[in-house]
């Protein structure tokens, strides 16, 4: 997996420098505090480093048997491009092993990455989220008519 070291343990990560790595990827603003609770209550993380700077991570909630859910893939702009992304994806797929599905949810225009992956298109996934209108401006959502 390349010049990169592998940790999985939240602990040993600065909150600080994983809420800059998302805000930089670009993912969007996620303070240290949340990224503290979702990473905790997450059944499986990874993050990456370039020697000591932190250049990926990712995690996976996981019920241990049914269903797991891959979250929060980030990459540093500077390792964007070289494969970094779909390791991590591989590493919380091998994590999750076991479990009879394993989803995530794919921005537009995204799918054909995760098909290489073994990603299916789901034709009846549904959501409810706190605030869905950015979502649907973004195309992850679809108002019904």
């Amino acid at each position: 997996m390349g010049d990169y070291s592998w940790g999985y343990r939240l602990a040993d990560v600065d909150l600080e420098e994983l809420s800059r790595l998302y805000r930089i990827a670009p993912l969007g603003h996620k303070p240290p505090e949340a990224l503290a609770t979702v990473f905790g209550n997450s059944r499986f993380t990874c993050f990456v480093r370039a020697g000591d700077v932190l250049v990926g991570a990712g995690r996976a909630l996981a019920d241990g048997g049914d269903c797991a859910y891959i979250a929060d893939v980030a990459v540093h702009p500077d390792h964007q491009g070289q494969g970094l992304g779909s390791d991590i994806i591989r590493e919380l797929l091998q994590l999750a092993r076991g479990h009879k599905k394993i989803i995530l949810y794919a921005s537009p225009g995204t799918e054909p990455f995760y098909r290489k992956l073994g990603f299916l298109h789901m034709n009846t996934a549904m959501a409810v989220w706190a605030d869905p209108d950015p979502a649907v401006r973004n195309g992850l959502l679809r108002p019904e008519a």
